[in-house]
């Protein structure tokens, strides 16, 4: 029993020997297809970092858009409380403008 053991374990079928190279073919692309993700892992590491290294100048653009929001706002406010008052003068001035501009035209 044992000779024909021996001489059975050497023999290989076709089927055997292309399932061999095909499992091995596979390994090979599965360790690439590693290498590669391995690859874009860290080429993501990188990009998160140098994105982080921005976070402090984002945070300064910020703060400089929201202080120069605010001062735009106040200056607004202070423009629209002059323009009212302004139009109230206006107002004002201009009911007596217009009781002498009647006696201007008439005076035409």
């Amino acid at each position: 029993m044992n000779g024909t053991s021996t001489s059975h374990a050497p023999e290989r079928t076709f089927f055997e020997q292309q399932r061999e190279q095909l499992v091995g073919e596979i390994a090979q692309s599965l360790e690439h297809v590693l290498q590669n993700i391995n690859k874009l892992n860290r080429s993501l590491e990188e990009l998160i970092q140098v994105g982080n290294e921005f976070s402090p100048v984002e945070a300064l653009w910020s703060q400089f858009e929201n202080v120069m929001a605010k001062d735009a706002d106040e200056g607004n406010e202070q423009e629209r409380g002059q323009e009212q008052e302004h139009d109230q003068e206006q107002a004002e001035g201009g009911a007596e403008e217009e009781g002498g501009e009647t006696e201007v035209e008439g005076g035409k």
